[in-house]
């Protein structure tokens, strides 16, 4: 996402008090002046107009209690460095322009319950058309919070709402909302609508994340590691998969993290990190887990290009849709794939590079479709340099491969300085083209296998069984309020 998402967008409906407020020609103002009960996490709104720009000066949200500035914005700089899920130093944008709106986001935390706040604007820190906006003053922009929201005492539901309707307006102050080392189960609703967010999410067991529309609950933001640069920070680069939930440093390129999170379920929603082709590494969606974590990701569509998708630990992926363009899905698992449509975005590129260790099973594909945009051929199903990660395991069961696989199949990289050693497994059975007719796999490179039930009748029965292959005994089964 550039600071000022150009994106078509309807103007932003003051929904607390009806119609929003404004003052002489200006802007419209989200929350509406006078609100009430207005989420503590919800993103302030301008709609303009006209498309505005950003001038120079400072907004001010300000305790009306008492007239201190509980944060400040500077409109000049394009980015702040903010805690997000108790994890430091991500940059972000303050200041999101869509369309005629112009979103700004307080820093995480910075409302209260039960308060009143007023918000300040200088003059000439938007521009309208090419005029500076007037100033916004003490008086014109006022608004008060809701009351505390107690924790579900058992099963429960919290509802985020971008119009301000819900529990919360944003993702991250719903996961915030979860006590650190949850362990009661809770499901954080989010109603259809585009939340522009960072998530982080770390050690908060029993949380379902659940979208009220698959396409239209869109989470989404250009988070990569250009503009999060923190890439000495992954505990799992080296295939480990350490077992203790100790914090350590974590990437901060992803759009989604959840670290250290038991019996997570993400489902029924779009997950798209907006960075462009060429970016550089831009997850979606990062799950570091661990052998036992027990997540699932149920119909979700999950968009970005390079490395899209890093799922470290257990975790079981169904009916879901996954586009990228180099080693777009990748980490240490075991990880079960199942009925999903994995969409290469690029010629000659890799759809895998999957690091586990000896110790449990990789990633494995069953009833899949391996596809390609429209002209794209050749794209590898996995690589590895063996060198480094020995036990590198692909295994594709029943899946539909079209003509952007390529031939070949698999590719070890660094082939020269060492043959690839017998736990190495790049695996399939019963690959088929989409009419249903067995693939050729006379140019598959000599490191692959293709299963027969002649000679691989128990293997092929194995790998057909998430619960063999994510083991500790763990039996994936999808919450029954997720849609199929």
């Amino acid at each position: 996402m550039q600071r000022w998402k150009q994106a078509t967008a309807a103007a932003f409906c003051a929904v607390m008090t009806g119609a929003g407020a404004a003052w002489g020609a200006g802007p419209e103002m989200f929350p509406a002046g006078g609100a009430k009960n207005v989420c503590v996490d919800t993103p302030l709104r301008l709609t303009f107009a006209a498309p505005p720009t950003v001038g120079s000066g400072t907004i001010k949200i300000m305790d009306a209690s008492n007239d201190s500035v509980v944060d400040t914005i500077d409109v000049s700089k394009e980015t702040r460095v903010i805690t997000i899920g108790g994890v430091g130093n991500f940059q972000v944008h303050p200041v999101i322009i869509t369309g005629n709106t112009a979103a700004i986001y307080p820093v995480h935390g910075a409302l209260g319950y039960g308060k009143s706040y007023y918000v300040t604007v200088d003059a000439g820190a938007f521009k309208d058309g090419g005029a500076d906006v007037g100033e916004i003053g003490k008086g014109k922009w006022e608004f008060s919070t809701k009351g505390a929201l107690a924790f579900p005492p058992g099963s429960g539901r919290v509802t985020v709402a971008a119009d301000g309707t819900g529990d919360f307006a944003t993702v991250q102050g719903a996961i915030d909302f979860v006590p650190d080392g949850n362990k009661t189960p809770v499901t954080l609703f989010v109603k259809a609508g585009t939340y522009d967010e960072i998530n982080v999410m770390v050690q908060k067991d029993a949380v379902t994340l659940l979208g009220e529309d698959r396409k239209k609950t869109i989470i989404e933001y250009a988070n990569n590691a250009k503009f999060n640069s923190n890439e000495n920070a992954n505990p799992y680069a080296n295939g480990e998969n350490p077992t203790t939930r100790r914090m350590g440093n974590v990437y901060h390129r992803g759009m989604f993290l959840a670290h250290r999170c038991n019996d997570l379920t993400i489902a029924d929603l779009t997950l798209h990190n907006t960075t462009p082709q060429g970016g550089t590494q831009a997850e979606a969606l990062i799950l570091n887990g661990t052998a036992d974590a027990h997540a699932i990701v149920a119909n979700c569509d999950l968009y970005s290009y390079q490395d899209t998708v890093q799922i470290n630990g257990q975790a079981y992926v169904t009916g879901c849709h996954i586009e990228g363009d180099v080693d777009f899905i990748w980490g240490t698992g075991p990880c079960f794939f199942e009925k999903c449509d994995i969409v290469a975005l690029r010629k000659n590129a890799y759809y895998t590079q999957i690091r586990n260790p000896q110790t449990h099973h990789g990633y494995v594909f069953k009833d899949c479709t391996f596809e390609g945009a429209e002209g794209v051929t050749g794209n590898m199903l996995a690589r590895i340099e063996p060198t480094r990660f020995p036990g590198s395991e692909v295994v594709l069961i029943d899946c539909t491969l079209t003509d952007a696989v390529s031939p070949v199949g698999w590719r070890i990289e660094r082939a020269t300085e060492a043959p690839p050693p017998p736990e190495l497994h790049f695996w399939e059975y019963n690959s088929h083209d989409p009419s249903g007719k067995g693939v050729d796999a006379s140019q598959r490179l000599g490191v692959g296998k293709v299963l027969t039930q002649e000679k691989d009748a128990e293997t092929i029965k194995h790998y057909s069984d998430p619960k063999w292959v994510l083991g500790g005994e763990w039996e994936p089964k999808v919450p029954a309020e997720v849609k199929e």
